[in-house]
């Protein structure tokens, strides 16, 4: 099997698994009990305004058509509209999803850099008092829950130094632009330190520590006892032999992970404030807002599916030990 039939194998698993993961998420928001108008009888709806409401959300047909109108819908790029905000769901899900991505893009890039570089260390001081210490360290980030820790660093860098602000993505009264002004002024940067902080340290000990396993495993190699013979510079056995061989277990756990990151956004955005679309997500549940909800479901486990799909035609493209299924 040669790699255009590779990818096209795979690329038919992605359609498969994409079926899949609507028809789920279609089915688990229909069996939720109650409708968007539970929320609305209590104030006087009568039943006949009820019916009229379900009959204008489409949510008096059998399910059989609504599955068929969702599919088509979302093949066309439609999420349906939002029943809480009154507008269609990809416009409000835009804003939030934008939000999110610059948050944990970031706070990813930065946690699988330093994860990297410091879990390389790691292995390579294997046996050493740092070591331990840099273990002790990571291990206590790790085991450390993402609001305990955005907690910590808000009485730390807000209410004792006050050098950072409490929450919110900017300052009240600050108007933006455009685009790139949204998400390049100062003000955004400024308060965007704390929750990238704490993203950035609860992310990072997952590849410190599977580089550092992949580097205690390498270093054992013969041919870095050859490249030790040679003379080499330790800088350059570790990050340019070592390193280097160590790395691709992390390139997928880093698919996954990102996934997970978008999706578990909500801790963070709590604790800050942060206008993403973890929040959205929640409060969509809340009000039986279905449109919505599933439209934030959607997004995160789209980001998931492609992300592992990814990882898959990195993993073959990086290393050359890996065969294509069925080849010879």
């Amino acid at each position: 099997m040669g790699l255009k039939e590779y990818v096209t194998r795979r690329m038919f698993h992605l359609v498969i698994t994409y079926w899949a993961f609507i028809t789920t998420l279609f089915v688990l928001f229909r069996l939720l009990p109650g409708d968007p108008t539970s929320l609305y009888l209590q104030s006087g709806m009568t039943p006949e305004e009820r019916q009229r409401t379900l009959e204008r959300l489409g949510l008096d047909e059998p399910l059989h058509q609504q599955y068929l109108d969702y599919v088509t819908n979302l093949l066309v790029g439609d999420l349906g509209w939002s029943f809480r905000h009154k507008t269609a769901v990809f416009d409000v899900l835009a804003t939030k999803f934008w939000n999110t991505i610059f948050l944990m893009g970031a706070a990813l890039i930065l946690a699988y850099l330093i994860g990297v570089l410091l879990g390389a260390l790691l292995g390579w001081w294997r046996g050493r008092k740092r070591e331990k210490l840099g273990l002790v360290g990571v291990l206590i980030s790790r085991s450390s829950p993402e609001f305990w820790t955005g907690i910590v660093l808000l009485m730390v860098f807000v209410f004792w130094l006050d050098w950072f602000p409490s929450g919110r993505m900017r300052s009240i009264g600050v108007i933006v632009d455009g685009f790139w002004d949204k998400y390049l002024a100062w003000d955004f940067v400024h308060h965007m330190v704390l929750p990238l902080a704490t993203a950035t340290l609860y992310y990072m000990t997952m590849p410190v520590l599977v580089m550092r396993s992949g580097m205690v495993n390498v270093l054992t190699s013969d041919f870095i006892e050859i490249k030790k013979a040679e003379g080499l510079p330790e800088l350059t056995i570790l990050y340019k032999h070592a390193a280097r061989n160590s790395i691709l277990p992390v390139v997928t756990i880093a698919a996954v992970t990102s996934g997970v990151a978008i999706g578990g956004s909500l801790v963070i955005e709590t604790v800050f404030n942060w206008p993403g679309m973890g929040r959205e997500m929640v409060e969509a549940v809340s009000f039986n807002d279905y449109p919505m909800a599933m439209g934030a479901f959607f997004l995160m486990g789209s980001f998931v599916i492609l992300m592992n799909f990814v990882a898959d035609l990195l993993y073959v493209y990086l290393d050359p030990r890996v065969t294509y299924e069925g080849e010879a």
